[in-house]
């Protein structure tokens, strides 16, 4: 039994026992619902789906052999249930829950392609169902979930099954298929027991490959990473350390980091479709997640991983630093968080499975544990004092949890932190961290200090006890008013600490800390604090007129945190008795002197915490003084008579009221008594008669505000007598009588033994007396029966002659009533059902689904009947006689709300206490894994007080549910009579036209409706006749839009056939409303109905005759389908809304086949002649819908056969076929339909354009795009292969337009195409862009719908069509065309493999020169063409004639690249990259299959290599780069000079070299943007050096490309054997004669060396730095500056023995000079650049550490300081580099100025006047 379960309250804890009995008797139930005959039988199942998830939730004892019969049966009825969503989504979650519960005890085998074919039928097929887009949205989550969860019992073979099928997506990896396939590995590929045998290290080999075909995508990197990870955490047979290098590599380069002075994120991030993103989306967004866990599980005795992850921490590091924050600080707190958390997981697992001898060798040991912790200390010093909270959040969090790994490391570090923060008065938020941090390794702290200290750790253990002293002496300067988040922080680390001790102040205990604080004078002090803080409090919120369910809201202490509180009931439950009395006297003489209207709250909890600790001396000291001080203040003042206890008397009614003095001081003491009396008990029987009186009088009085006191009091006292809550929680219960100072803590996760040995902790409970019961029967017969007999009085009886002494006397007794019941809350007895069945007796009333209960019962369910009764009354007498008084309205809502939703009350008090736990602190949580006393648990350990309450609260959210779903499993139970009375009052009052009236009511509906779904249909008929009446008033209609739009009756639509129609023909006919209130309420409601459709009910397409309440359906189809037309009487939006409905009926009439293919052709008729409906908004809808509705089958070529003639299929559908020909062929349709659509198109201007295929929603509203907007829209994403030229089109193209052009042809054949051949003539030849956009989305549609007339069309006038728009001269209308092009050479199928019929052609008329007249723009525009046009071509897949085709035009490109016009080189550029990059991936695929060499014979292999292009574009680059260059000198050297015609010659020649390098620049920066570039790696490594000479010119153009290039290859990772070609290019490039190209040189190797830390050899390092070094004395004093900022970089992370041996040359070096400069007191031998050489090396290894203090840094900079008499520039980089060694260890120079001698400081001071800093 779980220890909640066993720590209930006696009574309910033994009937617990009974639930795995109950959860079995579920199980046959559901298993009895279901029949496989009857599909629509799987609705009847989803109401015991709650009731499954309570068990779930309620941590029941249940069977595993139920369990297992039950997921075999959820799996089972999952996977029969296709195209029902919500019955998926609901199945599929609770299956979820089970398996992640119980999956260890099951012995299950599942097959995951049931799975993917869920998936692929659901969300990769473009015909989708009419479900909103919410629940498909719901839909996928779960069923991915589900995967996840099931993926450990897949069979062995799975993973070989599952590689074999997404392999294939991922060859093309320049195709979205690229993309699925990722995701689909991801979520698939499982790596359990069974399957491991498959991952191999080649296999592994193989992955890395695949993963570095696309660079910087983080999708694709993400999707790689997560998998990764799942195989290191599993596979231990593989050997890793083989791929660590490019691991780490990988690992480091996604984190998007600014390297020197670059920019933190890729320039040009390859994009993925937002349905990719969407669908695979990962919840942390970063790979960060995944990084952690593979870095946590490739760690063992041995390996080099430790060493790889240190030096990945040393380049991290820098960036966790407040100084350095940025975007990328998310993704490294996550990186720490995941560390910590997986290393704990790992730990955990280690020491709990001891005896696993085949993994023992590969345990984590104590070196490996210090190493590893050693490295994220780092990391948290570096992110302690981040501005980032959630990073700040996360240090500390992982300071607790390391502290119980490593105390020997992480509390000194803590401790040091501290003491620095105290000291450091300049920055007040560091303390408030360092607070943070002690209080959350507060318990390691006390473990280590008293666990057996060995004699060499005593003075550290004496150093931890002084740190928990001098923490506790300086939290009590941290309680400030004005400071809250310091006040908190303090007041969590005193909870903290005495949360570990077991008592405070036994004299008789010898520990050294008890002993070395005076608690006395401690707590006189705190107390003393407290009250000062107390006193200055400010309450922020306002009052209110109707009284608050929480007692009072308070300040900061109690609205931000739950710290104040639990830091009182821990410090007060731990005290002595001495102590106690101490406190509680000083706690009573404040209490009683002091009325704080401000801090009530505050000081009603802190009476609380006492009474909770003693209430036998609390109810002495504070509540008899305070009730005695709340009767005096009532004596002698005036009555209203109102609050029972006595007849009324109207004649004695006066207007007396009480003096604001006494009123404020009344209204405090009562809710300090409130507060006080919460937890008292039976200890306040002593004080029964004066309670009574208080009370009385409190409703008595004259003021709406001490009434609302005296109903808080009520409502405290009776919960304080007759429920159960633990007593005595927070003492100490010590089961081992020798560990007196330490509270032992324990976890939830224990087994039955390990329960009875601690049987001495079980909670005491309060279970009331009989006594108890009776004081609060009396209390209930005075202020509940009797005040419902007042009332009932009041509404039959005029009694009052004045109308505000009604109102007053009706306020108080509602008011009198409601306290009642929040107080008794679920004890007093539910209503009892009706039975539809007469013959059913009350036997089975009792049943109960789990055990719960809040209390001990009381009265009888008679009472909540006749309550219920007299409410009614009372409501019908307020609705016609005070219907504008809004207080007295809400009074009842709320009473009926307790009286009818039994239950809910304590449901509400439950979840607001789970957002408290939400806050939950790590100060008291003790990790599983605790090396600190070596012991191991199975989960987080607690103290008792929190586990108590764990408990407590678990007990409450039991009684919300112990009987909520009693009567809703039982068909044979209808809803109690007096509760339909409510219903129906509440249902009026929804209605209300006060807004605060109609929504409180509405939420009490809702909830009523939940538990008795039988009330719904009368409720929707109700509200769809309201929005039908043309008389309805404003608020009705409001009303009724939000009880309509809770989820629980849009659920019910889909069950209920008479609803749903009644909720459409209401919708669709309440256009009458003229309120623009009303309209968008029910927009909205009508919206949030599409986003949720979930399908229509079975009935519904059954005969009428079995149905004849409601329409029939073809009715419904007809009356909605005349609303749809352009009907000029009707409001646009009602318009839009019938089509709208009018398309998911007809969706959802698929599966209905005898009804399917009559309305199917009526309706897409219908929106075909929408097509040029003069509402904009119907024909974007009329898009979506013919996109739906059309499947283009009839007329369409078989894959197979692409031959010329038509291919004869039979046709599904002739009806549709004939509706649509007649539409389409009446005059002048084409012409109207594609001018209508044209009017779809915004040309925005240049600056506007926004990316994007939606340019529709220029003129949508949100509500209109809800509308019109479609899940497959979203779904069917086109273009399927990333864009990232402008030219790509996109923005203006809409490809769902041409689908619909493409579907009508196929479905209609050749008369659309001889009836649109002139109209697209005229349109495509149009002035306007958007008519040639329209007529581009026609063409790319006719060309890729793959008719069999289509080639007669190509040869009679398609062909000469696509001539005359490429000589078209209109620029603006490029993309469009590109776009048009590209569509139509869009690979067939899902992966885009199958070849479109037209392709061929399409490609031969595009090769076709082009005559030299010809304009620049026209050219350009072929060009793009064709670069789009390979962009879609598969080449894994290119048959013999395209690779043909590749050379044809490589050969035409390769002749062109110096051609005059920098438009058409950048199209030739663009065209090379994509034509390029085709090639090598066709040729590498070539070579992977066998089976392709053999079938093309050799002649592919031969023509692929039949040329070296690759040489061709890179021979002599570097020469042309060359020539550039001294040209560029040379101009700049001859201002003056003679044309000559051998000048002439000269400069044209200059000028082709110039365009061609421009062109091959174009080439690189494309391959790079659009992830083509690892095909063509050995290309972009021969342009570097070009890319690094040619960053400044005299030729604008040429630099700026250069530039652009440059920074894209900053982030390109090269892998071997082009990293050495780079290197050697690198390495040339730093001796060339040129400057400027060695300080890009410089630049570039920075990021570099980054980049390519794991994965360059040492001799390569070696190297490089050499290069660097000799750079040092550059002539050049910018080259030399430069690189010192390298050299500083490079030390920061890189190889510690390259920069040691550096450090030590320069230091050398430096004092050699200075000896040398004094001997000879001579300038003359050295020059200024040695000395300014060896003067920046001292810098460069100064500001590498620029927070730290290693031990050489003080001789280093007071080294650099004595060059501050030389010349300049030397003098200014001293000075520079000294002054910012100043500002970096500002922070910390009082303990840093420590590591300096005397003589150093002074050296130091001299060289800058600002000595103060170092005094």
């Amino acid at each position: 039994m779980h220890l909640y379960n066993a720590w209930l309250p006696p009574v309910v804890a033994e009937e617990t026992r009974r639930e795995e009995e109950s959860f079995a008797a579920v199980v046959r139930s559901v298993k009895d619902l279901w029949r496989r005959d009857d599909p629509d039988s799987v609705y009847s199942t989803l109401k015991w789906i709650s009731v499954i998830n309570i068990f779930v939730k309620a941590k029941s004892e249940v069977s595993p052999a139920d369990v297992r019969e039950l997921v075999e049966f959820g799996l089972d009825l999952f996977h029969s249930s296709q195209n029902k969503l919500h019955v998926q989504v609901r199945w599929g979650s609770v299956l979820v829950k089970l398996l992640m519960k119980h999956g260890k005890k099951l012995g299950l085998t599942i097959e995951w392609r049931p799975f993917y074919d869920c998936l692929t039928r659901t969300h990769f097929k473009r015909n989708t169902g009419p479900e909103g887009w919410r629940l498909r949205q719901r839909h996928f989550e779960t069923v991915t979930s589900l995967t996840r969860s099931c993926r450990k019992f897949f069979p062995a073979g799975a993973a070989a099954e599952i590689w074999l099928e997404f392999r294939a997506l991922m060859e093309n990896p320049w195709h979205n298929s690229a993309f699925e396939g990722s995701g689909f590995v991801q979520l698939f590929l499982p790596v359990n027991s069974e399957n491991q045998n498959y991952f191999t290290s080649c296999w592994i080999k193989e992955c890395l490959d695949l993963w570095e075909t696309l660079p910087n995508c983080q999708f694709w990197d993400i999707q790689w990473t997560s998998f990764l990870a799942r195989c290191i955490k599993s596979c231990k047979a593989i050997d890793w350390e083989q791929f660590l290098p490019a691991l780490f590599s990988r690992y480091l380069n996604m984190f998007e980091v600014p390297v020197s002075s670059g920019s933190g994120s890729y320039p040009f991030a390859l994009e993925v479709p937002r349905n990719m993103k969407f669908l695979f989306s990962s919840k942390s967004g970063t790979p960060a997640k995944a990084i952690a866990k593979s870095i946590v599980y490739l760690l063992k005795p041995g390996s080099s991983a430790q060493e790889y992850f240190e030096r990945l921490a040393n380049l991290l590091e820098q960036y966790y630093h407040p100084s350095n924050g940025g975007r990328w600080t998310y993704s490294l707190e996550r990186f720490l968080r995941y560390l910590v958390i997986n290393f704990q997981k790992r730990l955990q697992h280690e020491q709990l499975n001891p005896d696993q001898n085949k993994e023992a060798d590969i345990f984590l040991g104590k070196t490996e544990r210090a190493l590893f912790v050693k490295v994220l200390l780092k990391l948290i010093d570096r992110g302690q004092y981040s501005k980032n909270e959630s990073l700040a959040e996360t240090v500390a969090v992982a300071t607790s949890v390391l502290s119980y790994v490593e105390p020997s490391l992480v509390l000194p570090f803590v401790a040091s932190r501290f003491q620095l923060a105290l000291e450091t008065l300049t920055a007040t938020h560091q303390l408030k961290s360092a607070v943070t941090s002690v209080a959350f390794a507060g318990r390691a702290i006390f473990l280590a200090s008293t666990s057996a200290p060995q004699a060499d750790d005593h003075n550290n253990s004496d150093a931890l006890v002084d740190l928990i002293i001098i923490s506790l002496s300086n939290a009590l300067l941290g309680m400030d008013a004005n400071d809250p988040p310091k006040t908190l922080a303090t007041m969590q680390l005193i909870g903290s600490i005495f949360s570990n001790l077991a008592v405070v102040g036994d004299n008789d205990d010898g520990s050294s800390f008890l002993q070395s604080i005076n608690f006395s004078e401690w707590l006189d002090e705190f107390f003393c604090r407290l009250f000062s803080l107390l006193q200055h409090l400010e309450q922020t919120s306002i009052t209110n007129e109707v009284p608050q369910a929480s007692i009072s809201s308070g300040t900061f202490l109690v609205e931000d945190s739950p710290y104040y509180f639990c830091m009182l009931e821990i410090l007060l439950g731990k005290l002595s008795k001495p102590l106690f009395d101490q406190s509680l006297r000083k706690i009573s003489k404040f209490v009683n002197s002091n009325i704080l209207p401000g801090a009530t709250t505050e000081v009603g909890l802190l009476c609380c915490a006492c009474v909770l600790s003693n209430p036998e001396e609390a109810a002495v000291h504070l509540i008899k003084p305070i009730l005695t001080t709340i009767l005096s203040s009532f004596e002698g003042t005036p009555i209203s008579g109102f609050g029972g206890g006595r007849r009324f008397d109207a004649s004695v009614s006066t207007k007396a009221a009480l003096s604001p003095a006494l009123e404020t001081a009344l209204e405090y003491h009562l809710k300090v008594l409130a507060i006080a009396i919460s937890y008292g008990g039976s200890e306040l029987l002593q004080f029964r008669d004066k309670l009574k009186e208080a009370i009385g009088s409190a409703f008595q009085a004259p003021s709406w505000k001490v009434n609302g006191a005296g109903n808080h009091v009520l409502r405290s006292l009776l919960g304080s007598l007759i429920l159960y809550y633990p007593i005595d929680q927070f003492k100490s219960f010590c089961s081992e009588p020798g560990s007196s100072l330490m509270e032992e803590w324990l976890c939830s996760k224990i087994n039955e033994n390990e329960m009875n040995e601690k049987a001495s902790l079980f909670p005491r409970w309060h279970v009331p007396t009989q006594n108890e019961l009776s004081f609060a029967s009396e209390l209930l017969g005075v202020h509940f029966q009797s005040a419902l007999d007042v009332l009932l009085s009041i509404c039959q009886t005029e009694m009052h002659t004045e109308a505000g002494d009604e109102k007053e006397h009706l306020k108080v007794t509602l008011l009198r009533i409601y306290s009642s019941l929040q107080g008794v809350m679920s004890c007093l007895p539910d209503m009892r059902p009706s039975y539809k069945n007469k013959g059913t007796k009350d036997t089975d009333f009792n049943y109960s689904v789990i055990a719960g209960a809040v209390g001990s019962c009381i009265g009888s369910a008679e009472m909540r009947e006749r309550a219920a009764q007299q409410i009614h009354v009372a409501c019908k007498y307020l609705l016609k006689e005070r219907s504008d008084d809004s207080i007295l309205l809400i009074l009842i809502i709320r009473v009926m709300d307790a009286l009818g939703n039994f239950g809910s009350l304590e449901y509400e008090e439950w979840s607001s206490h789970i957002q408290a736990w939400k806050l939950e602190s790590a100060a008291i949580i003790e990790p599983p894994c605790n090396f600190i006393i070596s012991s191991h648990a199975k989960g987080k350990r607690r103290p008792r007080w929190a586990l108590v309450d764990k408990a407590y609260m678990h007990n409450t959210w039991r009684s919300s549910q112990s009987s909520y779903h009693r009567f809703r499993t039982d068909s044979n139970i209808s809803p109690p009579e007096h509760l339909v009375l409510l219903m129906e009052d509440l249902l009026d009052l929804s209605l209300h036209n006060y807004e605060t009236v109609r929504s409180l009511a509405g939420r009490s509906l809702s909830k009523m409706l939940k538990r008795w779904p039988s009330l719904i249909s009368k409720c929707v008929l109700t509200m769809s006749s309201n929005l039908q009446d043309p008389k309805a008033p404003e608020h009705v209609v409001l009303g009724s839009c939000a009880v309509l739009a809770t989820q629980t009756i849009l659920r019910h639509l889909t069950m209920d056939a008479v609803s749903f129609s009644a909720f459409i023909i209401g919708l669709l006919a309440s256009s009458h409303h003229e309120s623009l209130k009303v309209q968008k309420a029910i927009t909205e409601l009508f919206v949030k109905y599409n986003i949720h459709f979930s399908g229509i009910s079975r009935s519904f397409f059954k005969s009428s005759g079995t149905n004849p309440e409601g329409p029939e359906f073809t009715e419904l189809i007809s009356q909605i389908s005349s609303l749809g037309f352009d009907n000029t009487s009707l409001h646009w939006r009602y318009n839009l809304m019938a089509n709208r409905v009018l398309l998911l009926l007809t969706l959802s009439s698929r599966s209905d086949s005898h009804l399917s293919s009559k309305i199917l052709g009526q309706t897409a008729g219908h929106f075909l002649r929408n097509l040029k409906s003069q509402l904009p908004q119907s024909r974007i809808l009329a898009i979506s819908a013919l996109n739906t509705l059309l499947q283009g089958t009839p007329h369409k070529i078989s894959s197979q056969e692409q031959q010329q003639s038509e291919y004869p299929k039979e046709n599904n559908n002739p009806s549709t076929e004939g509706i649509l020909n007649e539409i389409l062929m009446e005059d002048g349709f084409f012409s109207e339909t594609l001018n209508s659509l044209s009017h779809v198109h915004i040309i925005a201007d240049e600056t506007s354009v926004t990316r994007g295929n939606q340019g529709e929603s220029s003129f949508q509203s949100l509500a209109d795009k809800a509308i019109t907007f479609f899940y497959f829209d979203f779904l069917a994403s086109w273009p399927r292969t990333p864009s990232w030229i402008s030219f790509y089109g996109g923005d203006t193209f809409y490809s769902n337009f041409a689908r619909i052009f493409k579907r009508l042809i196929q479905e209609c054949g050749s008369p659309v195409l001889k009836a649109l051949q002139n109209t697209l003539d005229e349109f495509s030849s149009a002035k306007e862009r958007s008519k040639q956009c329209v007529a581009a989305e026609v063409m790319a549609g006719i060309l890729h719908s793959d008719v069999g007339v289509l080639s007669e069309a190509w040869d009679e006038w398609m062909m000469n069509q696509l001539q005359k728009i490429m000589v078209a001269s209109s620029v603006e209308t490029i993309p469009d065309w590109a776009a048009c092009i590209r569509y139509a050479v869009t690979g067939k199928g899902k992966y885009g493999t199958r070849i479109p019929l037209l392709r061929q052609r399409i490609l031969d008329c595009l090769i076709v020169p082009l005559p030299q007249t010809m304009a620049t723009n026209i050219v350009s525009k072929r060009y793009a063409f064709l670069s789009v046009a390979l962009a879609e071509i598969s080449p894994p897949r290119m048959p013999i004639a395209e690779v043909h085709y590749h050379h044809q035009l490589l050969e035409e490109l390769l002749d062109n690249m110096s051609h005059s016009s920098a438009q058409v080189r950048e199209a030739i550029g663009v065209t090379l990259s994509v034509l390029c990059s085709n090639l090598r991936l066709s040729a590498a695929s070539v070579h992977s299959s066998p089976e392709k060499v053999e079938e093309e014979g050799g002649l592919m292999v031969g023509l692929l290599q039949k040329k070296d292009w690759a040489k061709l574009l890179t021979e002599g680059v570097s020469e042309l780069a060359m020539n550039i260059l001294s040209r560029n000198h040379s101009d700049s050297m001859e201002i003056t000079g003679e044309l000559t015609h051998e000048n002439v010659s000269v400069n044209k020649e200059v000028k082709a070299d110039i365009r061609r390098m421009e062109t091959m620049f174009h080439f690189l920066i494309s391959s790079l943007r659009s992830g083509r570039s690892s095909y063509l790696l050995d290309i972009i490594v021969g342009l570097l050096h070009p890319v690094i000479s040619l960053q400044e010119t005299s030729n604008k153009d040429l630099s700026t490309l250069a530039k652009t290039a440059f920074e894209l290859l900053k982030w390109r990772a090269l892998p071997r054997p082009f990293m050495e070609s780079a290197v050697s290019v690198i390495l040339s490039s730093v001796n060339d004669p040129n400057w400027r190209t060695r300080s890009a040189c410089l630049a570039y190797l920075r990021v570099f060396m980054y980049r390519h830390t794991f994965t360059l050899s040492g001799v390569e390092k070696q190297e490089i730095w050499k290069c660097i070094e000799k750079l040092l004395v550059d002539n050049q004093v910018e080259v030399r500056e430069h690189a010192a900022g390298v050299l500083a970089g490079l030390m920061k992370g890189g190889d510690e023995d390259l920069s040691r041996a550096f450090r030590d040359r320069s230091c050398t070096e430096a004092k050699l000079m200075l000896k040398k400069r004094k001997q000879r007191n001579s300038r003359s031998n050295q020059s200024i650049a040695s000395i300014h050489g060896a003067v920046l090396a001292l810098t460069a290894s100064v500001l590498s550490v620029p927070y730290d203090m290693p031990s050489w840094l003080p001789d280093h900079v007071t080294l650099l300081a004595q060059f501050i008499g030389e010349p300049s520039p030397i003098k200014s980089t001293v000075t520079k580099a000294v002054a910012e060694f100043r500002r970096t260890h500002a922070d910390t120079w009082n303990i840093h100025k420590d590591a300096f001698t005397e003589d150093q400081l002074e050296v130091l001071a001299d060289t800058s006047s600002s000595s103060s800093y170092f005094a």
